[in-house]
């Protein structure tokens, strides 16, 4: 069996889960909170530089198969959707969607709207990885029941 930090960094690497799962599974597995935190924050980020450095290679590849074409122009489909607020603050836009902890808005598709709009890779993986610290600080203190007043 997986020990608990192994899985909680795998879950947080997966698309549909990352840190906003992680994190919280971590507490409830036992983890120490700050331990699930620092799982969380690097299983979600493992698959940023894969997807910037490596998607156009393996765009090349899912264009040669109809079945993964139609997927992967739907899934761009939906990105574009989301890019114009990305596009109008740029690099903060970036770190600000992903810092948003709800569905769709995390390190796999900021990834992938960084790709599309054709950023620096490099400087979309350090907004990636801030929007990720915000991320998790809003995932932990929410796991833990801490309020938040927002003047």
């Amino acid at each position: 069996m997986l020990s608990k930090t192994l899985f909680v960094f795998l879950t947080s690497a997966l698309p549909f889960a990352e840190l906003r799962v992680g994190i919280p599974l971590g507490i409830i597995l036992g983890i120490p909170p700050i331990q699930a935190f620092f799982l969380g924050i690097l299983g979600s980020f493992v698959p940023v530089p894969i997807i910037l450095f490596l998607l156009s290679r393996i765009e090349k590849l899912i264009m040669r198969y109809t079945f993964l074409r139609a997927y992967y122009e739907k899934l761009v489909g939906k990105i574009e959707k989301k890019k114009k607020s990305i596009e109008k603050y740029g690099y903060f836009g970036l770190v600000f969607f992903v810092a948003i902890p709800l569905p769709f808005t995390g390190a796999w598709t900021g990834s992938l709207i960084a790709f599309i709009l054709r950023m620096s890779p490099y400087k979309a993986m350090i907004s990636i990885f801030f929007g990720l610290l915000i991320a998790a600080l809003l995932v932990l203190f929410a796991s833990l029941g801490i309020k938040f007043v927002f003047f």
